[in-house]
């Protein structure tokens, strides 16, 4: 049976009437880890784009919506846990405490979610914007599955749903329409 592929140039395609709106379970178990053991994956519909070499407006996909990337995290410095997420023009600040995420049947743990929010300029001053990334990464400590691959030095395997604060955004547009949107 031929796997369908609604990935196009790094943009995901699907047919009208069609929405991908996965819970964060399902992100985690059906894609994230299923990746991270090197698995098929239910669809190809999530693109794999390193969320850093580039600023959440220039990312592919519709800006309107929320899009999904397979990327990896990489160490800011060698042997730390510490999470390098400057891009081009600004960096990704975490913001609260990692969400766990559980199993509706078992309740037992399979992932992280981490919530960050994107800063213009140079840390700490830069400038909030209204983009947010809920950033997926995978807790179970299976490794011997589906050939997975030996994983890189200080490289982490995540998952990164981004989106604009479209609220936010409107009440931009309405109440100072003169207003440069950067």
């Amino acid at each position: 049976m031929e796997k369908l592929s609604f990935v196009k140039n790094g943009v995901l395609r699907l047919p009208p009437g069609f929405r991908f709106h996965p819970t964060d379970e399902e992100l985690v178990v059906q894609y994230l880890r299923r990746k991270v053991l090197a698995c098929p994956l239910p669809a190809s519909i999530i693109p794999e784009v390193d969320v850093c070499k580039a600023d959440p407006w220039d990312l592919p996909g519709d800006l309107e919506q929320e899009r999904y990337f397979f990327s990896t995290r990489e160490a800011k410095y060698p042997n730390t846990n510490r999470s390098n997420r400057a891009t081009i023009s600004g960096y990704w600040k975490a913001t609260g405490i990692d969400k766990q995420i559980v199993t509706s049947r078992s309740n037992q743990a399979v992932g992280m979610k981490k919530t960050l929010v994107f800063y213009r300029g140079k840390a700490p001053n830069g400038c909030r914007t209204d983009w947010i990334m809920h950033e997926y990464r995978v807790v179970s400590t299976e490794t011997a599955a589906c050939n997975a691959p030996p994983n890189k030095k200080n490289q982490t395997q995540v998952n990164c749903h981004i989106t604009l604060l479209l609220s936010l955004c409107l009440y931009v547009l309405v109440k100072a329409k003169s207003l440069i949107l950067y």
